[in-house]
């Protein structure tokens, strides 16, 4: 059975191999029109495996939707099997190289018989991916860098797919009556934005563990074993589906059960940090015979077992329980023992969700109902910044669509009142560091997010004053992920990260974490400096689908790391205090 999720990513990659294996261009076109009508439908309408008729009254053909409810239920979809059983493996990896798309694959493939990533890194380097046509120098070293990019992230994969795979593994476990307690830990419970190994611990009754074991080594489990690195109470292997990324499941009793979660979830700097001197003053007191000796929470974990976290961190001498996402040894310890850690951000905290995208530019879901979607959710407040007119390739709103939005806008706000739409934009920064749009058309947004999409091949120097001097527009509001990264995909672009967040400091602009699992940019190490000068926080999902408001929670556990805190985070602010600061930003 196919899961929502793995069936969009089927359909989206059946349209590109048809493309690669030049098929019927009717064809094509059909698989390219049910990608979008799934992405408009979203995967929530997708579960309870609903009938052909159920996806052909959403909007799909009745051919699709046939063979998607098929594959919802038998986990089969013909085309995409046939289509994969005819490409070599190395080849489909190569299409997810930026840069190389399928016509390019196709030629590197039939013309110099290139059917890897690492044989297209061989070609780059000799200069034989130069001498094709259509390539050339430029390209070639646009492609090497790339594939270099690409194969340094293998066995990592996204903290969102992390986190899917951790619940697949939670979920098996969790059903052995013998499994008392199962946690994920590791790099995942830490938030860490991109994970290299996924780490589950699960409290077993003593004559237990091979039970299990038996379940991970079950084919349906989806992970093939490591013999070598497992043991008797460890299994280890990877998860093919998720990247090869390494998997370990460690087994302890359910007295132990505390200490193995706190153990195999904080970093070993966390773990191994010498305790500050009050807590060890507080272990054990200094005297003139015996000073206190060094000690850690590794240590302290030695000592007792514990039934909870808070318990183990107090008798390591810690006024506070330090949070998951904080275990990194970057001065939590000390914090903690003066008890200076601030209560962090949570998803409760958010009163509405800003930088988002409707059918005005590139989003899949009108304005009214991404308004209606969020009200319905709770929420007091939606920011709407479709892309600006120099943004065609996104459908980027010239000067009259702007006022027509702005009119839907105010109409919608008199019938969903109290919920409110703020008018926002997502300006592009030009490469001169201008803002999209001219003064008088910027001073009637609610608010503008400023971000770079386009020349993003700029060296430290220019790619940094290009941000300062949007910074300094008195327009901009917020700048939005700042170094337009794609996690495992494309590295952002340099910065002088200090001079950048100095900026944002003095002319009050607020930074975004674009809360995008695939971004997550503002990174969490950066951001604690921003906070730490001062600069507010906006947790942005970068929705374009109504699904996409669920990813302000990786924006709420990044932000965790980066000890944000509810009064630093805009969409945390009520909507009145929210709507006086922009206004008061628009009238400086």
């Amino acid at each position: 059975m196919l899961d929502p999720h793995d069936l969009l990513r089927a359909v989206r990659l059946t349209a590109t191999l048809l493309e690669l294996h030049e098929e019927n261009p009717y064809k094509i076109r059909g698989w390219q029109n049910a990608e979008a009508a799934l992405d408009r439908i979203g995967e929530d309408a997708l579960r309870g495996q609903p009938s052909a008729d159920d996806l052909q009254a959403l909007g799909l053909s009745k051919g699709m939707a046939t063979a998607f409810s098929e594959a919802l239920r038998t986990g089969s979809l013909p085309e995409y099997e046939r289509l994969l059983a005819a490409t070599p493996p190395g080849v489909v990896q190569m299409m997810k190289i930026k840069g190389v798309g399928p016509k390019r694959v196709r030629q590197l493939w039939r013309e110099a018989d290139i059917t890897t990533p690492e044989a297209l890194l061989d070609a780059c380097e000799t200069g034989a991916v130069a001498k094709l046509k259509g390539f050339g120098p430029k390209i070639q070293e646009q492609i090497q860098e790339a594939i270099v990019f690409v194969l340094a992230a293998r066995g990592q994969v996204l903290l969102s797919q992390a986190d899917a795979l951790a619940a697949e593994v939670l979920a098996r476990l969790r059903a052995l009556p013998a499994v008392r307690r199962a946690e994920v830990a590791g790099q995942t419970r830490r938030a860490l934005e991109t994970v290299s190994e996924v780490v589950v611990v699960a409290g077993v009754d003593d004559d237990a563990y091979a039970t299990a074991l038996a379940a991970l080594h079950h084919p349906d489990a989806g992970l093939a074993f490591d013999a070598r690195r497992s043991g008797p109470r460890a299994w280890r292997g990877t998860a093919p589906a998720y990247a090869d990324v390494p998997v370990a499941v460690l087994l302890t009793t359910p007295e132990g059960f505390v200490n193995e979660w706190l153990l195999a979830t904080g970093s070993d700097d966390h773990l191994d940090a010498t305790l500050p001197p009050v807590a060890l003053e507080w272990l054990a007191p200094a005297t003139a015979a015996a000073p206190p000796q060094p000690r850690t929470l590794r240590h302290v974990l030695k000592t007792a077992r514990f039934q909870t976290e808070t318990a183990a961190y107090a008798a390591a001498g810690l006024r506070q329980c330090i949070e998951p996402e904080l275990r990194e040894n970057l001065g939590e310890l000390a914090l903690a023992a003066d008890e200076r850690i601030p209560r962090l951000i949570e998803a409760a905290d958010l009163r509405g969700s800003l930088h988002n995208h409707s059918t005005y530019s590139d989003g899949v879901h009108t304005l009214r109902r991404m308004a209606e979607f969020l009200r319905d959710a709770g929420y007091d407040y939606l920011g709407i910044c479709d892309h600006s007119r120099s943004a065609g390739y996104a459908g980027g709103l010239p000067d009259h669509r702007v006022r027509e939005q702005w009119r839907e806008i105010d109409a919608l706000n008199q019938e969903l009142a109290p919920f409110r739409i703020f008018k926002g934009i997502e300006s592009d920064i030009l490469p001169d560091g201008s803002l999209d749009y001219d003064d008088d058309l910027l001073a009637g947004f609610d608010f503008v997010v400023a971000s770079v999409h386009s020349n993003l091949r700029m060296d430290e120097a220019k790619a940094t004053a290009r941000l300062l001097r949007a910074i300094e527009n008195p327009r901009t509001t917020i700048l939005g992920h700042p170094t337009s990264r794609l996690l495992l995909r494309r590295e952002g672009y340099p910065l002088d990260f200090r001079a950048v967040i100095d900026a944002c400091a003095h002319y009050g602009v607020a930074i975004e974490l674009n809360s995008n699992p695939w971004r997550l940019d503002l990174e969490w190490r950066w951001l604690r400096y921003a906070l730490e000068k001062g600069v507010l926080t906006a947790l942005n999902p970068d929705a374009h689908t109504v699904s996409g408001y669920a990813d302000m929670q990786y924006g709420v556990r990044l932000g965790r790391k980066a000890m944000l805190t509810p009064g630093h985070t805009l969409n945390a602010w009520p909507l009145e205090k929210l709507a006086v600061y922009f206004e008061a930003r628009k009238n400086r």
